[in-house]
């Protein structure tokens, strides 16, 4: 179990957030409304986990981060207010094109 989680259910939380990117492609969603669509699926879930899961998925580059012009210093937005959009990389997980083995759902 990693935080309260296991990997299973990070892996279906990570490839959800990526399911859901796919649809607004090419828009961006806001961290927080995101976390809340996904609160149907995963009712327990907490913003601190799901903030950890975007990083990780930024670090991959399967997902990127949105500065809008409003934002003065990006870096200072608080997470729940930061918008994020799906790479390219990302769209070709999400069809399937590619395979990431931390995020294969089999396994």
């Amino acid at each position: 179990m990693a935080n309260g989680r296991d990997a299973r259910e990070i892996k279906r939380i990570r490839n959800e957030i990526l399911v859901a990117l796919k649809v607004l492609y090419p828009a961006a969603l806001q961290a927080d409304r995101l976390m809340r669509s996904l609160l149907v699926l995963f009712p327990t879930m907490e913003f601190d986990y799901f903030r950890r899961d975007l990083h990780y998925l930024m670090d991959k580059g399967y997902i990127q981060r949105v500065a809008t012009d409003a934002e003065g210093d990006a870096a200072m937005t608080p997470w729940r207010r930061r918008w994020f959009r799906l790479s390219t990389t990302g769209i070709e997980l999400a069809d399937r094109c590619i395979r990431d083995p931390a995020l294969d759902e089999s396994s």
